[in-house]
């Protein structure tokens, strides 16, 4: 009798040259090298690990396949600088329900209706989780995180460690 893996893709989105919008990647690379000597398997679904700087339409694809994704991202909703907030995805305000204006500017929300509609293998309402890392500098050039960012990236690789044992 052969047992059904679930797969769970985790990615880290944002753009690594454009300070703390680049968190996303730094965590990413931090769990890729905690899973190097190990593996990203777990004895209920395989994981897989991928940065991205895209969103909508294009995360959406990215998703096609996986049973389970947790997305690891730069967010500015008012809390301190560095703080790292765990929810589902389905917590975001969607502000295109029920419309879309253009192709280039959907939301993942939107994108995921329109991919099951379409019959695409997405993870399920309430699979999807994100791991948000309050930033300060997300329109600035520069591959540094700014101090207080920096420093949450270890609790933002906790957070997704807590969300895969789970």
């Amino acid at each position: 009798m052969s047992t059904h893996l679930s797969r769970m893709l985790i990615i880290g989105l944002g753009n690594p040259l454009l300070s703390d919008d680049g968190v996303g990647w730094c965590v990413a690379e931090e769990l890729r090298a905690l899973f190097a000597g190990e593996g990203q398997n777990n004895q209920l679904y395989t994981v897989e690990i991928d940065s991205l700087s895209g969103g909508g339409l294009s995360l959406m694809e990215r998703l096609v396949g996986y049973d389970l994704a947790i997305l690891i991202d730069a967010m500015q909703s008012g809390h301190p600088v560095g703080t790292v907030s765990v929810f589902p995805l389905e917590q975001l305000e969607n502000p295109f329900a029920g419309h879309l204006g253009s192709t280039h500017e959907t939301n993942l929300q939107t994108a995921l209706e329109i991919g099951r509609q379409l019959n695409a293998h997405l993870p399920q309402p309430g699979a999807i989780s994100i791991v948000a890392v309050e930033a300060e500098t997300i329109y600035d050039f520069s591959e540094q995180l700014s101090p207080p960012v920096a420093a949450a990236v270890p609790a933002a690789v906790q957070a997704v460690l807590t969300l895969i044992k789970d």
